[in-house]
């Protein structure tokens, strides 16, 4: 079977890439989310991180990077709740867990 080919956009120029396996995307969005959560505490800073309205600004971040990573079309309304839904199964079933690859699971699992 051939990995399936997308058109992805970055910096104004259009590349083709090939899929990745499910666990090397995960790695990916974990990474990703990572990068994101030090910009987050960058952003944040005055409050040490702190921000009750985190997954707007993750989703801010984020909706243009994942949509390609995971070719999807969801909008940010949806990727907020994505991400709430992602933080309240992580505090049921592994509120221990490395949460960057706990969300990234979570999100190619379902979404993928």
């Amino acid at each position: 079977m051939t990995p399936k080919k997308h058109k992805v956009l970055r910096q104004g120029e259009a590349k083709t890439y090939v899929s990745k396996s499910k666990d090397s995307l995960t790695q990916e969005l974990a990474d990703l989310l990572n990068e994101t959560a030090e910009a987050h505490h960058k952003a944040f800073a005055a409050t040490d991180g702190v921000d009750d309205e985190w997954p707007i600004w993750y989703a801010d971040y984020l909706v243009d990077k994942m949509r390609i990573m995971l070719d999807s079309k969801f909008t940010k309304s949806e990727l907020i709740y994505i991400l709430v839904s992602a933080e309240k199964e992580n505090g049921l079933v592994a509120p221990g867990a490395y949460w960057p690859r706990f969300y990234a699971n979570f999100i190619v699992s379902r979404y993928k």
